[in-house]
């Protein structure tokens, strides 16, 4: 059955089908963006301008070229739009379209486009209002774990369970120990679920790797705001941002960075 799928997924044309899907999903992603964190309804009412509150026509809604042609602003009221709309949707495509370069027409690729577009989600909330919503991150969690039947998969359910229990009891007991420690909250449940997602995605190996990425840019920005803006060794640092940009470097370079340091240890 996969190999079928393969084949009718093998198209001359699948990389570009591929960079325009990522551009449409990117699109829905902003939506999840703005409206997720607001417990609104994804689909209704339909996207509107924020500060005029007139429909965007679907000819307005074309992904960055609508962007490009309005020059930035809504056509009825002339307001900025955000440039991270077609930030948000051009790097959504790029991914994708990078995804189906490395990896093919299976079904796995989807499944790791899906998971891309997730994490995008979750670094931009994050970052924004402070939370990780349990919409992504549980349901995330199941496919991860569903993905590792898929053929092909680097990881097999046993390992991709394990790890995904294993982030979370980790993230966990880090954070309450922290509280008890400190008196004040370094994680919140939020960053464990993710962390299981995480798992359950990449296996252990690159759980590890992407909490070492995290973990490393999160330190240098936090030090970039105490030496440059103000900050201080107090400052809240979305540690969900962090450890979203970190995975989708360890899905694209994660293969790459491991045999690398494995290859310290090879006599």
């Amino acid at each position: 059955m996969w190999e079928r799928a393969s084949l009718v997924l093998s198209t001359p044309f699948w990389e570009w089908t591929a960079l325009a899907l990522g551009l449409i999903v990117g699109s829905f992603a902003n939506v999840c963006i703005h409206r997720l964190p607001r417990r609104e309804s994804l689909g209704m009412p339909p996207s509107r301008c924020p500060h005029c509150q007139t429909r965007i026509r679907p000819w307005d809604n074309v992904p960055v070229l609508s962007y490009v042609l309005l020059r930035g602003r809504c056509r009825a009221c002339r307001a900025p739009i955000s440039a991270r709309y077609p930030m948000v949707e051009a790097a959504n495509g790029a991914a994708y379209f990078a995804l189906a370069v490395l990896m093919g027409p299976y079904v796995r690729t989807f499944v790791l486009m899906a998971f891309v577009t997730a994490l995008l989600v979750l670094t931009l909330i994050d970052l924004e209002h402070q939370i990780l919503p349990n919409v992504i991150t549980i349901p995330g969690i199941a496919v991860g774990i569903g993905a590792s039947l898929l053929p092909g998969s680097p990881i097999g359910v046993v390992e991709s369970l394990a790890s995904a229990a294993g982030g979370f009891l980790v993230f966990a007991a880090f954070g309450e120990g922290w509280k008890r420690l400190r008196g004040e909250e370094a994680m919140g449940m939020g960053d464990w679920k993710m962390a299981a997602m995480l798992g359950a995605f990449l296996g252990w190996r690159k759980l590890l790797l992407t909490v070492f990425l995290g973990s490393l840019l999160g330190s240098i920005v936090g030090l970039l705001l105490i030496a440059f803006w103000a900050g201080s060794g107090r400052t809240k640092i979305p540690f969900g941002t962090f450890l979203g940009l970190g995975a989708i470097a360890a899905v694209f370079v994660g293969d790459f960075l491991i045999a690398w340091y494995g290859g310290f240890f090879v006599a």
